[in-house]
């Protein structure tokens, strides 16, 4: 059984086990379960099975829609050193200020010592083993043309293309 598979069967434990177990961890340990999406995420906001090149996530306000998107980005950046990830908006505030910086954005659900390092004025986020998301807007599509990207995210729709 992997960590998650583990990590939900601790779900399904009555509350008093579940306590006694959890009362068996340090504090780190406890702390770190926080930042284990797929513990927490709703079956429908995991990233589906398979050799897929599009994702569409059709829901409405307060479904996660964006933290989905984030946590999907953290993924792929921690899996592949070599990812190039475009994150495209209506505009570079609205990527920078959702995506990006927002509440349910890509430095909000990164464990701290996880935390990639965000270059505002290069629009770009860097994680520690080399993968990077390039921040673009829609309104400017020839921007898109020469970089090489290996992945895509876009803010305000229900899209995620991989």
């Amino acid at each position: 059984m992997n960590a998650t598979g583990r990590l939900r069967f601790l779900l399904t434990l009555p509350h008093e086990e579940r306590m006694i177990f959890l009362s068996g961890l340090s504090d780190k340990e406890r702390d770190d379960l926080r930042w284990h999406w797929s513990l927490w995420a709703r079956p429908e906001q995991l990233p589906p099975p398979g050799d897929w090149s599009i994702w569409l996530i059709c829901a409405g306000r307060g479904f996660g829609k964006t933290r989905a998107g984030a946590e999907w980005v953290q993924q792929v950046a921690r899996r592949n050193p070599d990812a190039r990830i475009a994150l495209i908006g209506a505009s570079i505030g609205e990527v920078r200020q959702v995506l990006v910086e927002g509440e349910s954005g890509i430095l909000a659900a990164c464990a701290p010592h996880r935390q990639p390092e965000f270059e505002p004025s290069r629009k770009r986020i860097v994680w520690a083993n080399g993968a990077q998301a390039t921040i673009y807007s829609a309104a400017e599509p020839e921007s898109l043309r020469g970089p090489q990207h290996s992945h895509a995210r876009r803010a305000g729709a229900e899209r995620i293309l991989c």
